[in-house]
């Protein structure tokens, strides 16, 4: 199961009636830590839990605390000093040498912190920010742009997480090297749609973590693009002919990162056939598609490919440069 905050929601949506509910959150980090502020983790009265708020190392005695506040149906502060022998983290050796502050919120059938709010956000794909008051069980969610900063905030006593969808991306070209894309970007709790309008290509039966398969590299390509917010397209079909068309498909859209797979000369056999240029498109072509990283099996292909997606998305490289990189 993916560590997003969808993939948590989504678990405890299935069963928030069935037993207790806690949410943990990291609301404040000092020096090194494996997860920042924002980050959160989802318990439930059977000891399981969904996401991590450490590097798995203290999710025991969270859990262990996590039962208490099922009992006392009060909200908990919890720290954990890696620079401190006689603090429970220094002791297992963790190693980070940073501090971690972590809250404990219950959850109940009269106060959901807010949270189907924020599940069904996440599930529309809009943004907003989510607002938890630290050491209390106040919470709630507020819809829109973020209007402070795209990162996590502590204000006031409030915490301030911007909550933003998985990633959604589209893999056009359903072949052998593809299966990897899919496999790993679902891994990555990502949102992934496959097209390829060849019978033999994308069969169900090898995309089964796909999210959806699609058929036609027409205008309705472009409407369900814009309807279902992707984010970014990878163009492998192996076919100039039909990465072509699906270029021309992507014309009109809000895509924030499109690579297409091939040599650089492949690259302009492409983008004439289609008869458009990058100017024509909502950002640069990225070609050859993927980060050099030396690969050359299918899955390290895949690796670099959704590596320069992902870093593109985070905004820790533009288009722009990974051009430049390239020629």
């Amino acid at each position: 199961m993916s560590n997003h905050l969808s993939s948590l929601l989504a678990e405890w949506v299935k069963a928030k009636h069935d037993t207790e509910w806690v949410l943990g959150t990291v609301y404040k980090t000092e020096g090194s830590a494996y997860r920042k502020a924002g980050a959160m983790m989802m318990i439930n009265g059977h000891g399981q839990q969904f996401g991590l708020l450490s590097g798995g190392c203290l999710e025991a005695d969270i859990i262990r605390n996590a039962r208490k506040v099922m009992r006392t149906r009060r909200a908990m502060t919890l720290s954990y000093d890696a620079t401190d022998e006689d603090d429970l983290s220094f002791q297992l050796g963790i190693g980070c040498g940073g501090k971690v502050y972590i809250m404990l919120q219950p959850l109940s059938r009269e106060n959901d912190l807010g949270l189907t709010s924020v599940y069904e956000a996440l599930q529309a794909r809009t943004s907003g920010t989510y607002h938890q008051k630290i050491g209390d069980t106040l919470a709630y969610f507020k819809q829109g742009e973020n209007d402070h900063s795209p990162k996590t905030i502590l204000k006031d006593d409030w915490l301030i997480t911007p909550i933003i969808a998985e990633p959604h991306l589209l893999v056009i070209g359903g072949g052998i090297d593809a299966r990897p894309v899919v496999t790993i970007a679902k891994e990555l709790g990502w949102r992934v749609s496959l097209v390829d309008p060849r019978a033999a290509n994308a069969r169900a039966d090898y995309f089964a973590k796909a999210d959806a398969i699609l058929r036609k590299l027409d205008t309705s390509l472009t409407h369900y693009i814009k309807d279902q917010k992707v984010d970014a397209a990878v163009l492998m079909s192996h076919s100039v002919n039909l990465d072509a068309q699906g270029l021309t498909c992507l014309q009109g859209t809000s895509l924030k990162h499109i690579a297409l797979l091939g040599p650089r000369h492949r690259y302009d056999q492409v983008m004439e056939r289609a008869g458009i240029t990058d100017f024509d498109l909502p950002c640069p072509v990225c070609g050859p598609a993927g980060l050099d990283i030396g690969g050359q099996l299918p899955e390290s292909i895949a690796l670099s490919i959704l590596a320069e997606a992902h870093a593109v998305l985070h905004e820790k490289v533009t288009p722009q440069t990974i051009r430049l990189a390239a020629e």
